[in-house]
């Protein structure tokens, strides 16, 4: 029984999301539903090693932690890389199922709308400005008065303690 991809791309998405329970679940469901072989266990192994080095994140020498996977030229560079190295008829079926799933995360990846780093920190509140809870203007926030020690001025050049 070939591995099933909705199983594949929904550990991916998990992954990528960085909901590691949820994608630790659907890795031991692929686990019972794969064939016992050489391809498959190379392909598990792909999968095994990515959820590591994701929930880790530390290790400046893993593909994964320096991958940008916003950046849709490269992944599809990377997936056309791996494809070849499935291909190879040099390497062993554990080698080539191990490749095979790197392609697929490929794949998938640069099918997915996924912010860049530069995106992502968009919504912080500069510094010195005040930040306000959505629900209620009058109230800020302890971001405010946690500030280095410097009194918070308001717009009209008033000292504030934080509260308009």
């Amino acid at each position: 029984m070939p591995i099933s991809q909705a199983l594949v791309t929904r550990y991916f998405q998990l992954l990528v999301n960085r909901q590691f329970t949820e994608a630790q679940r659907e890795l031991e469901r692929l686990k019972q539903k794969i064939q016992k072989t050489e391809w498959n266990r190379g392909y598990f192994r792909a999968l095994r090693g990515m959820y590591l080095s994701r929930k880790n994140n530390n290790d400046s020498y893993a593909f994964f932690s320096k991958l940008d996977l916003s950046d849709k030229v490269a992944l599809h560079a990377y997936r056309k890389e791996f494809l070849e190295h499935m291909q190879n008829g040099l390497h062993g079926d554990f080698d080539r199922g191990y490749f095979s799933a790197w392609a697929d995360c490929m794949r998938i990846l640069s099918r997915m709308d996924i912010p860049s780093a530069s995106q992502k920190n968009t919504n912080e509140p500069e510094k010195g400005t005040i930040e306000r809870l959505k629900s209620d203007k009058s109230q800020a926030t302890m971001a405010n008065f946690l500030t280095d020690g410097e009194p918070v001025l308001s717009d009209s050049g008033s000292l504030n303690d934080g509260v308009d």
